[in-house]
């Protein structure tokens, strides 16, 4: 019998020891500009339950091939919960994506396609962290996002300082936490709570897996140096090809071939130079088009040219083009090749008409990633931190988001 009673457990808990992390896959080249959002201009949706979320991409084939979408629902950990699909999902996933249309007298053909959640068809029934998941008609994973649904349970406060570390006193930015339960009563918070630190929603920086510094009576507070600190980086570089004929302050010249060419000037590494405020928007795009209303199908594809000079600096290492357009992907596309008759490193990437953020970011041969040794890393550096607030309660079998806040470097103080 005791053996039995074993079998099952072992059973019971495979899906939990042989569960794979989540990973945002990135799509095929014929995927481009892919839009997630709620209705705040998050660069992922960070939505309370029953709100909408949006997604939009368009299929460079322009064949008006089917396209599916399925919904994974994560624990804190980013692996598949223990829940069944009906025990988080109202309805039915993979369903077809019914809303597409193709492009109206565009160079660049293509087919748009939207999907909002929850429709018709499918509904959230609780909180966490959330994976949708695109497929064609032959069940082949196109592409992955994360998306986050919370429950507005306890308030989330936080603040950003100047690190207190010496080495890193004019690069580094630490975020204070005040978690206030109010009504909601926490047992053992220690143990039942956890919280994720995103700067600038890019997820392969979140940190995890801090527990609360101390405690006053209901509240959770979080201020530590070291354990919540971040590098500040630098302000995102941005061009505009919203007007397909007019150079600007960041664009040299424009040519027409096949499609229109925006060649930008050259950037410059600016790691040793003094830090200059801009308003960015922290890597994110915005699509818009003044050659048509319907910025969905009527917009152009354009080629954008980039140039970096090159350094001792860069070496041997690989340098890409680094936004939220390619999802902070290094992929072929946004690899900067070396030039020898001018000397510089350059990319040349097929983008939709919009406005857009961008920086250079480094792969070290070992397979590092390095974020900040082309653009620097300075403390003043306006950046955004979403505070993530999940709940386990004794017994419960996924974790739950209970709060979510958010805090910005703007102000920061020492």
């Amino acid at each position: 019998m005791r053996i039995f009673l074993k079998q099952i457990l072992v059973l019971l808990f495979m899906p939990t020891l042989f569960a794979q992390v989540q990973e945002e896959v990135n799509p095929p080249e014929n995927i481009k500009s892919i839009i997630f959002k709620g209705e705040k201009e998050d660069q992922f949706p960070v939505v309370q339950i029953g709100d909408p979320i949006f997604l939009e991409f368009d299929d460079l084939l322009a064949n008006e091939q089917d396209y599916y979408y399925k919904i994974v629902h994560c624990d804190y950990n980013w692996t598949p919960s223990r829940l069944l699909k009906s025990q988080y999902l109202s309805g039915i996933d993979n369903q077809r994506i019914l809303n597409y249309e193709n492009s109206y007298s565009t160079l660049q053909s293509y087919s748009n396609y939207k999907l909002t959640i929850p429709n018709t068809n499918i509904g959230l029934k609780v909180s966490g962290n959330y994976v949708l998941e695109i497929y064609n008609d032959n069940n082949e994973l196109q592409f992955s996002r994360k998306f986050i649904v919370y429950k507005d349970l306890l308030k989330v406060g936080g603040i950003v300082k100047r690190t207190r570390d010496f080495s890193f006193i004019n690069e580094k930015q630490v975020v204070h936490i005040n978690i206030n339960a109010g009504n909601f009563r926490l047992v053992n918070p220690k143990k039942e709570v956890k919280i994720a630190i995103i700067q600038n929603y890019h997820w392969p920086t979140a940190l995890y897996n801090v527990a609360p510094q101390f405690t006053i009576g209901n509240e959770l507070v979080y201020k530590y140096d070291l354990e919540t600190s971040f590098f500040g980086g630098n302000e995102y570089l941005n061009f505009d090809t919203k007007d397909l004929r007019a150079p600007s302050s960041v664009i040299s010249r424009i040519e027409l071939a096949e499609l229109y060419n925006h060649y930008l000037f050259s950037d410059r590494i600016r790691a040793d130079r003094p830090y200059t405020y801009y308003p960015d928007i922290n890597g994110d795009f915005v699509l818009r088009t003044l050659q048509g209303s319907d910025v969905s199908r009527e917009a152009e594809y354009t080629n954008v040219h980039f140039s970096l000079p090159y350094s001792e600096t860069i070496g041997l290492d690989d340098v890409y083009v680094f936004g939220k357009h390619n999802n902070y992907a290094l992929t072929a596309e946004n690899k900067m090749a070396y030039n020898e008759n001018n000397g510089m490193l350059e990319a040349k990437i097929k983008l939709k008409q919009g406005f857009y953020n961008y920086k250079y970011v480094i792969e070290k041969e070992n397979g590092e990633i390095d974020l900040n040794t082309v653009s620097g890393n300075f403390h003043f550096t306006e950046n955004t931190y979403l505070i993530l607030v999940y709940y386990r309660n004794f017994g419960d079998i996924y974790d739950s988001i209970i709060g979510v806040g958010s805090t910005n470097s703007r102000n920061i103080s020492n």
